[in-house]
């Protein structure tokens, strides 16, 4: 058994890339023990990065089929939804740096990901990873109330004004959860120690010392190791995830037609 709280490591999904989406528009503050960036952009600098991306991605030329994957396709239909969140993470980004986004660069990384998480998806159901309808129901919940959104019903009627189906939705997230039991079968079940809970802790008062007054304030250690453990445990199923990739795409047979 796995905690149903899964770490969600897939490289790039739908539904995940709809979520980025909601928190972009509406996202709530939950209290968090990083010291995040929270330098305030010049009108100028806003304003130029708006004016570049106004118009939002170039779609057009996507073909319908983006990449094969030892046979099986990534279709355009999956690719611009995630593309989109992307684009729209990178514009929000812009409006602090005033860099406007590179698009060619932001496709290809989309349909990298895309790749990688084909791959694993691949991986997972040659190794007889399943959930049950049950399960997806429960991860929906709590993606609701991650979202702070009162209830499913709700996270999916806001997941259809991002272009995803309810049909979409749930098959996105059922290939994510078995994506899951599959990284969570390969790098076990350990626990990070005090030194690595630390070192994180260390960092993250280190950038805050670098950033002076812009930087928020870092709470005590002991009020925020929880949310390190947390992160710990992302950063280490994330890792290996990649390492996974990595060995999957040795033998996969990849065509990217962007």
């Amino acid at each position: 058994m796995t905690d149903n709280k899964r770490n969600r490591t897939v490289l790039g999904l739908s539904l995940a890339a709809s979520l980025i989406a909601l928190g972009a528009c509406g996202g709530g503050g939950d209290e968090s023990g990083s010291a995040g960036a929270s330098e305030e952009p010049t009108s100028e600098t806003s304003d130029t990065a708006a004016a570049e991306t106004e118009g939002g991605p170039d779609v057009e030329g996507i073909p319908d089929v983006v990449a094969e994957v030892n046979g099986e396709e990534v279709t355009k239909d999956e690719f611009v939804p995630v593309y989109e969140a992307q684009f729209q993470q990178a514009t929000t980004q812009a409006q602090t740096t005033g860099q406007a986004p590179d698009e060619e660069a932001l496709k290809k990384e989309t349909a990298d990901n895309l790749v990688s998480t084909e791959l694993l998806a691949q991986e997972a159901e040659e190794r007889g990873f399943s959930v049950t309808e049950e399960d997806v129901d429960a991860e929906l919940a709590s993606l609701a109330e991650e979202n702070q959104l009162g209830s499913v019903d709700e996270l999916i009627a806001a997941l259809e004004k991002q272009g995803a189906t309810e049909e979409q939705a749930r098959a996105q997230l059922e290939q994510q959860m078995v994506i899951d039991l599959l990284v969570a079968d390969e790098g076990g079940d350990s626990e990070p120690t005090e030194q690595e809970l630390r070192k994180i802790y260390d960092q993250a008062k280190q950038q805050q010392a670098q950033m002076g007054e812009q930087g928020q304030k870092l709470p005590p250690y002991a009020k925020v190791k929880a949310q390190i453990v947390e992160q710990a445990k992302s950063e280490e199923q994330g890792r290996v995830a990649q390492d996974l990739v990595e060995e999957l795409r040795k033998d996969a047979d990849i065509t990217v037609n962007l």
